[in-house]
Parts: C-alpha cells; structure tokens; sequence
C-alpha cells in the first residue's frame, strides 16, 4: 500500500508554480525524509497531502487511495506543523481535552501517560513550557489520534540537540510499536540520516530524487582524481556534480558501486547529506533512469 501517491500534481499560487509536475509515490512502512531549499514546495506537498490544500492540476491520494482531505483520510492522518501550533493560554491538559472533542479517535490514556513520563504536568499552561515540551506536547496529541501517517513540517528545526534527539526518538518508537508510516520535511540532513529510510528532495516545484536511500546510496559514489581529465571522463559518467580542490576533481556520479574505476582514480561511498546536497547544487540533475555509463551521458555537474 502506498501512503501517498501523486500523479501529475501542481499547486499554483497566482501565476507561481509552487510545485509542478510532482509524480511520486511512497509505500507504507517508511520514514521518509522530504527535503528542499526554502521556496521548494516542501510545505506546500505537505499541505496537499493533509488536505490543507487543493490542487492546481493532477490528482493526490493519501492511505491507499483515499483522496487527500477527505473524511476517511483525516481520520488515519496527523499533522504537526512548522511552528507547533498550540494555544499558548491553555494548559496542556485543556489541549488533551480539546483534541480529543475535535477528533472521531483520541486515545486519552496513552496522552496522559506520555506526557506524565515526559515530566509535562496537566495544568501548566502550554505557553510556559520550554520549546522542547511543546514539541512534545504537540506530538503526543498527534499520536494519541492513532494515525496510520504522521507528517511533520520542520517540527525540530528550533530544538536543541537534546530535545531534537528525544523527539525523533519518539516517532521512531511509534512507527516500531504501532506501524505508523512518517513523512518528514527538514532541514537537518544530519537528523535525516540517522532516522530517514525513504527521500523525496523537491528543488524548485519539481521532484529531483525519489527512492529508498539504501538503493539511492548504492547507484551513486564519490570519484576523486585529477582535475585535467574531468573532460575525459565527464563525457563518459553520469556526473551529478562536481568539484575542484586544487590539482584534483571530485566527481559525485550516478553508476552502480561495481563499475569499473577510471585509471588514475578512486570511488568512496557517499552519505545522504552528501548524496542530497550535490543534487541541491545542481537543480538540473535527477535521480531518475538515465544513459548508462559509457552510453553518452553529459556531465550535469558544474566545476566550483
């Protein structure tokens, strides 16, 4: 089963493309890391999958099949946006009570207990707690609704590494325990790495690089060797991007681990903070089929 699948999807704001053309699909099961520069479409792919949006062209679907923003969907989807909404005159019991009237689902024992275990009391208001417990405290309201996909915009992006660690800890034990599918938009690559097993990097409204990031690390790696032959072999490799450090290149390409290495050079694997920002470099790249080594691939990468 999918647990969100686009086909075709456009969202226009006036007459700007904030994302075109999107075609992807992401099974269930994953965590899925979606990243971008600001101005991407990030938020704006997320907020069609939550049905906060509707879209310009093509057709989304969340939960095998169930349309974006419908009620079968709402009912297996929660959503932790960017800036943790919470009503900072409230106490965090009042925001249990209140979730749990707004929602058909709302398990109130396992927010309570959570809570409890974080040290977060029922009756402190939400405004005097640190940016951390209200992390935490929006989380706890999402996952007490039982949903089969949890999407999180940037929801750590103004924690401290403590508190950023303790909340990925979290969605990871929901996912473990109770099967919950995650989509994450961030700009920690270094986060990503560590809990991400599925990437989606949008550059631009369009989706550049989609795919599990064991198979994407497998068909990519760094060759280093020197700069006077990147023409040579340009011609000859599938360059995303590339590089110069003095007398030497360094080449990140797209070819399996197992290809041959040019005389002269050497090939390293590549970590997903380096595998995404070579593609944020170059937006004319794309993680997608493409001619294989040897068949005439153009370099996409440029000499910096």
């Amino acid at each position: 089963m999918n647990v969100f699948e686009a086909s075709g999807l456009g969202k226009r704001y006036g007459s700007t493309w904030a994302l075109r053309e999107c075609t992807l699909a992401i099974p269930a099961g994953h965590v899925t890391a979606l990243v971008g520069p600001n101005g991407a479409g990030k938020s704006t792919l997320l907020n069609l999958a939550v049905g906060l949006a509707a879209p310009t062209a093509g057709v989304v679907t969340v939960l095998g099949g169930q349309p974006a923003g419908s009620l079968a969907a709402l009912d297996g989807i929660a959503f932790v946006a960017q800036d943790t909404p919470l009503y900072r005159n409230l106490s965090a019991g009042d925001m249990l009570h209140l979730t749990a009237n707004l929602n058909r689902r709302f398990d109130r024992h396992y927010a309570e207990t959570r809570l409890e275990e974080l040290g977060i009391p029922l009756k402190r208001k939400t405004g005097t707690l640190s940016g951390g417990q209200q992390a935490q405290l929006a989380l706890t309201l999402a996952l007490a609704r039982r949903p089969r996909l949890l999407v999180l915009d940037e929801p750590v992006a103004m924690l401290d590494p403590i508190a950023r660690h303790d909340f990925m800890a979290t969605v990871l034990t929901a996912m473990a325990d109770d099967g919950v599918s995650v989509l994450l938009s961030s700009h920690v690559l270094a986060e990503l790495e560590r809990v991400a097993d599925y990437l989606i990097l949008l550059s631009r409204g369009h989706v550049q690089v989609v795919g599990e990031i064991d198979d994407l690390l497998a068909s990519h790696r760094m060759l280093t060797g020197p700069a006077a032959e990147v023409g040579r072999y340009g011609r000859q490799l599938c360059v995303v991007h590339a590089r110069r450090a003095q007398a030497l290149a360094h080449l990140l390409v797209r070819e399996p681990a197992d290809s041959p290495v040019p005389t002269g050079w050497e090939a390293h694997p590549v970590g997903l903070e380096e595998l995404a920002l070579a593609y944020l470099r170059t937006p004319g790249a794309a993680a997608l089929p493409g001619p294989a080594r040897g068949q005439g691939a153009e370099p996409s990468g440029v000499m910096r």
